[in-house]
């Protein structure tokens, strides 16, 4: 009895070791392909989007860009990006129910810009843009029982042309998807809806045969939006499918306020900075942290939509910097949202090559505390301090015009205060109103930081009477710069859209046209504004305060400088 009872012992150690020894092996396995993952989508950053093209709701250039080109894709490559995301609409371009087919001649010139692509040593996101959105098909789901069948047959064909593509070819199964106007409802149905596009887009791709039984594929949260709510639903259904081939995906567009200037937010301060590290933080804990890879595929600022000057130039640079710091930090890839706003894809330029350099740079940058020191007409000329966040790089050289400073005579560095001497100041300061000197700040590291001397005086604002169609004010600049607006009803409470503050959104509300010395005033902004006398209070950059009443009556407008 007691032989048996040690045989059976033996056995079941043998068992018990057999079964650690395979959970082990399987264990080294699962973190080898988490390893391997890891390392393939750390290689995507930096990247950049081919925005408003292939997404456009009507033909590739009725959006605005020129027709895509291999000069273009192999630019994108030579320009120091690692990736390209293609977005897509493909509803316009299928027939009927119930085969849904793609346009052949659109399906193969997908197919020709995704191969320029993987032959410039581009990685390539392939995705379904805007039949989701606000006016995409995908978004009538609950209501329209031809929307699964439409998207199963969709990813059917896409997946089927390109199983035997290479997995530096991605699919993403949607871009921000949504089943509402309202982006911040987080009902159950709408998270339903997303786990059965996720799951039914995950499926078809699979099963279709060749490399994309093991092909990458992204899902996004609802909306691309980085909540933690989002993020955890995102973060169940991939627990549920079970493999390490997936990829999760947001998109980031910054503190809101700041990405759009409005509520007086119009610097990069700590609220946007710790926007920015919230963000992140929770893309890490919910998904990096556990081996789940993470993909920030749009990126950029709001404003940019309207202008490029909605936002001041040194606090967009700051943005940008911070960002790409902290993303790489947690090893969060980023792809630049670009339709146009950035590259002028028929010259092949950078509309503003610091943002380039600044979104492409491994390291740290360092910047100052503004990129324009003021000087105000009939004041003295002294000298001017300003504050260096040199990011643990050192100031190397400051030029003017291609000539060196010199130091202690020109400029002085102290610790992180940075003084430029009055000798050097008289020298450059022409007193003509405007940008009087650029300087350039070469730092150890990252990209070179500019700082303009301006003079400036008060700006003068001038009469008008118009119809608020058409309602600007005449305004004499002088050199200064409009930082934002404020509107207040003379009698008490916020003017204008968005009333939860008195700085009003710039661009949608007003506009500065420096080239036609006026500030214009918005329909958008009058249509919400009462039949009252306005107080308005323009901020410029100089940090001058400048006061006008408007009175509004019906469709006319007079507007005079308060006294």
């Amino acid at each position: 009895m007691q032989v048996y009872l040690e045989s059976a012992l033996i056995i079941t150690l043998v068992i018990l070791l057999m079964l650690l020894i395979s959970n082990l092996a399987f264990a080294l396995e699962i973190g080898e392909e988490r390893k391997d993952m890891q390392a393939f989508y750390e290689t995507w950053h930096p990247g950049w989007n081919l925005g408003n093209t292939f997404d456009a709701t009507g033909s590739e250039t009725s959006w605005g860009n020129p027709l895509t080109t291999k000069e273009l894709i192999d630019y994108i490559a030579s320009a120091d990006f690692h990736s390209i995301r293609i977005p897509v609409t493909w509803g316009h371009r299928m027939g009927p129910a119930p085969e849904y087919t793609i346009q052949e001649s659109f399906l193969n010139r997908i197919e020709q810009v995704v191969q320029w692509s993987l032959d410039a040593g581009l990685s390539v996101m392939l995705n379904v843009h805007h039949d989701t959105g606000d006016t995409g098909w995908i978004k009538n789901m609950a209501d329209d029982p031809t929307v699964l069948p439409k998207f199963k047959a969709l990813w059917e064909q896409i997946s089927e042309h390109f199983k035997d593509y290479p997995h530096s070819l991605i699919f993403e199964g949607l871009n921000e998807p949504r089943f509402s106007q309202d982006w911040n409802e987080d009902k159950p149905q709408y998270f339903e809806m997303l786990e059965q596009l996720n799951t039914t887009f995950y499926q078809v791709v699979r099963s279709s045969g060749g490399n994309n039984s093991t092909r990458p594929l992204v899902l996004s949260t609802l909306t691309g939006s980085s909540t933690q709510a989002r993020l955890n639903k995102l973060a169940d259904t991939i627990a549920k499918l079970n493999d390490h081939n997936i990829i999760a995906t947001v998109h980031y567009y910054g503190y809101w306020p700041f990405s759009v200037n409005i509520g007086g937010a119009t610097r990069f301060d700590n609220q946007s900075k710790n926007d920015i590290t919230a963000a992140v933080n929770r893309i890490y804990n919910t998904f990096v942290s556990k081996g789940i890879p993470v993909i920030i595929g749009e990126y950029g600022l709001l404003g940019f939509d309207k202008s490029y000057n909605t936002i001041q130039r040194g606090e967009v640079l700051k943005y940008f910097e911070f960002l790409s710091y902290y993303a790489k930090e947690k090893t969060v890839p980023l792809m630049l949202w670009d339709n146009g706003q950035h590259l002028n894809r028929s010259k092949l330029e950078w509309r503003d090559p610091a943002l380039y350099k600044t979104a492409i740079s491994s390291q740290r940058s360092a910047n100052t505390n503004s990129d324009t020191v003021y000087f105000k007409a009939g004041a003295p000329i002294n000298d001017a301090a300003i504050r260096i966040n040199l990011n643990k790089n050192t100031l190397t050289a400051i030029s003017y015009n291609n000539n060196p400073l010199k130091e202690p005579e020109e400029y002085q560095l102290n610790g992180s205060i940075l003084t430029l001497k009055q000798e050097f100041l008289e020298k450059v300061i022409t007193k003509e109103y405007g940008v009087n000197a650029m300087l350039e700040l070469e730092f150890s590291a990252g990209p070179n930081w500019e700082i303009k001397i301006v003079y400036y005086d008060t700006p003068v604002l001038k009469v008008k009477q118009a119809m608020m169609n058409n309602y600007y004010i005449p305004i004499n600049f002088n050199g200064d710069n409009l930082a934002t607006m404020e509107a207040i009803y003379i009698s008490g409470g916020n003017a204008g859209p968005q009333n939860w503050t008195s700085f009003k959104e710039f661009n949608f509300c007003f506009q500065p046209r420096y080239d036609m010395g006026i500030i214009q005033l918005t329909p958008a902004f009058f249509n919400e504004v009462k039949d009252q006398e306005v107080l308005l209070r323009f901020h410029f950059w100089s940090g001058e305060i400048v006061e006008y009443i408007i009175c509004k009556s019906g469709m006319n407008i007079t507007g005079l400088p308060k006294k």
